[in-house]
């Protein structure tokens, strides 16, 4: 019971379950470079080089004992070229995918430049101003700040009573 109980704990923690809906996707995006890979890069990459194909191409070695041993390395050479002209097809989608992803992240950031570079109106008013006072023109200002109504308390002055000493002078 113990090792049900275990197990249960283990395969309810949320990394096995991450990992289970990573699995589903990572499937699923198989089968979609899958068919990228097979319907369009393939046929694509045939037609520019249809005429290269190693899978021919071997070696045979023959002995007294045995008829004849093939070695192809051929296959192994069309695999790799296959290879490399699928990861070459496939770097150059993910460069254009990053490429415009950098676009998107570039135009937000101007974006938030933008928005952080927006003056208010009480900004606008003082620079107005401060630049009325360097040109040292008096121009009557068009915009007039809204002013907010705020009770000023006035401030205590406590009275305090003076007291002189008297003396007297003898002579």
């Amino acid at each position: 019971m113990k090792i049900l109980e275990e197990f249960k704990t283990f395969a309810m923690k949320g990394n096995v379950i991450d990992l289970a809906v990573w699995v589903v996707i990572g499937w699923a995006f198989w089968k979609i470079v899958s068919s990228l890979v097979t319907d369009i890069i393939t046929p694509t990459v045939w037609v520019l080089v249809w005429w290269i194909n190693f899978t021919k191409l071997g070696y045979t070695i023959r002995n007294l004992k045995w008829d004849e041993i093939t070695i192809t390395y051929g296959n192994f050479l069309q695999i790799t070229f296959d290879f490399l002209i699928i990861a070459f097809s496939i770097f150059m989608v993910v460069k254009l995918i990053n490429k415009a992803q950098e676009k998107v992240i570039k135009k937000q950031k101007a974006e938030e430049k933008k928005e952080l570079l927006k003056k208010t109106d009480d900004i606008i008013l003082l620079e107005e101003i401060r630049d009325l006072l360097k040109a040292d023109k008096w121009v009557k200002i068009t915009k007039i700040p809204e002013v907010k109504n705020e009770v000023i308390k006035p401030i205590e002055i406590k009275k305090t009573r003076a007291t002189a000493k008297t003396t007297t002078i003898k002579k």
